[in-house]
C-alpha cells in the first residue's frame, strides 16, 4: 500500500462558499477500472446516472493539478481529482446571520433561526458558514462547533484552518461556558431551579432523541427568570453537549419549549417557506479564555426570541 502522504491544494475554488469534493483514486487490485471513467461511473453511476457522469466529463468537471480529466484518462491509483457537486435549489432563509465580533483568529456569528451552520443533507448552500465565507471573504473559515438549525444564537467560526483544532478541544474539553434562553409553559408546582442529569440516546435516522435508565451522559441547570402568561422565561446551562440535550431536558421536566416541533410529539415537517413558528431557543451567551490569546471572551447575542417580547 503506498503512503498518502499530504493531499495537494485544490485546484478548484469554492462554488456558493462551498469546497469542491476531493477523491483519492484507492487501489485496483484487479484492475477492474481501465479508465477514470470506469471507476467514476462505478462509483457514482447508480446514484446520478451514466449520462450525468459522462456530462461532467464533457464539461471539464473532473479535475486534477494538472487540469480537467477526459474520460479515457488511464486509471491510477492514488491519484487526487477533485469536481463540484449540483447543488439542488434551496429555499433561502430569509434572516441575516449577524456578526457579534471579528478578528484575525475568530468570526462570533448570531446564527438566526432555520440556518443550519454546515452543510448536511438539503441544507448546503443556505448555511451560515457558506453564507459567512461568502458574506465575508473568508474562504478558510471554518465552525468550531455546531448549534442546531432550529436554533439561534451564537456561533464561533475559526478564520485559520491551523487553529481550529485549539478551538474545537476547548468545546470538547467543556471549557466554554454556554448560557441559553428558552421560552417554554411555566408550571408552578415544577420546582427551580435545578440541574438535571440524564442518559440521553440518539439513533441515527430517527428523530428524537430519548432517555433512558443507566448512567447519566448528559446534565443542564433550569433556571426560571421570569414568568406571565402561562409562559417562562428560561436560563439554561448545559455542562454538556448530547443531541437536542436541552429540548430533551426541559421537554422530561413537562415544560417543553415552546414551538418545538419534536418534543413531545413529532410534527410533520412545515413547508420549506414556512417561517411563522422558530423554535424558542437561542445560545445566548458564549465565555471562554482564548487557547490562542489567552484573553477572557465573552460574548452575546443580540438576538431576541419572539415569544417573549420587551414590554
Amino acid at each position: 500500500m503506498r503512503g498518502r502522504g499530504k493531499a495537494p491544494a485544490a485546484p478548484l475554488a469554492q462554488r456558493d462558499g462551498i469546497d469542491p469534493v476531493r477523491l483519492r483514486l484507492p487501489e485496483d487490485p484487479d484492475g477492474a477500472w481501465p479508465t477514470v471513467r470506469d471507476h467514476l461511473l462505478a462509483r457514482f453511476g447508480d446514484a446520478i446516472g451514466a449520462a450525468r457522469v459522462d456530462a461532467m466529463f464533457t464539461e471539464g468537471r473532473f479535475v486534477s493539478t494538472g487540469g480537467p480529466v477526459s474520460a479515457d484518462e488511464p486509471y491510477a491509483a492514488g491519484r487526487y481529482l477533485w469536481f463540484h457537486r449540483d447543488f439542488a435549489p434551496e429555499e433561502p432563509v430569509p434572516f441575516p446571520v449577524g456578526v457579534v465580533h471579528r478578528d484575525a483568529h475568530l468570526v462570533i456569528a448570531d446564527k438566526p433561526h432555520f440556518l443550519a451552520t454546515t452543510p448536511r443533507g438539503r441544507h448546503v448552500t443556505e448555511t451560515a458558514v457558506a453564507r459567512l465565507r461568502r458574506e465575508l471573504d473568508l474562504p478558510a473559515l471554518q465552525p468550531a462547533h455546531r448549534l442546531d438549525r432550529l436554533t439561534a444564537g451564537l456561533v464561533l467560526f475559526v478564520v485559520r484552518p491551523g487553529e481550529r483544532g485549539a478551538y474545537q478541544t476547548m468545546f470538547r474539553d467543556r471549557l466554554v461556558r454556554k448560557e441559553y434562553e428558552a421560552v417554554a409553559p411555566h408550571d408552578p408546582r415544577t420546582v427551580l431551579p435545578r440541574t438535571v442529569r440524564s442518559r440521553i440516546v440518539k439513533e441515527r435516522g430517527v428523530i428524537a432523541a430519548r432517555e433512558e435508565p443507566g448512567e447519566p451522559n448528559s446534565e443542564s441547570r433550569i433556571e426560571l427568570l421570569e414568568h406571565r402568561e402561562g409562559l417562562g422565561r428560561y436560563r439554561l446551562l448545559p455542562a454538556t453537549g448530547r443531541t437536542h440535550q436541552l429540548r430533551v431536558h426541559m421537554n422530561g421536566l413537562g415544560l417543553p419549549i415552546t414551538h418545538d416541533p419534536v418534543y413531545p410529539v413529532v410534527e410533520p415537517e412545515p413547508a420549506p417557506d414556512d417561517w411563522s413558528r422558530p423554535l424558542q431557543l437561542l445560545a445566548r451567551v458564549l465565555e471562554f479564555t482564548d487557547p490562542v490569546t489567552g484573553e477572557a471572551r465573552r460574548f452575546e447575542s443580540g438576538l431576541r426570541l419572539a415569544a417573549w417580547p420587551d414590554r
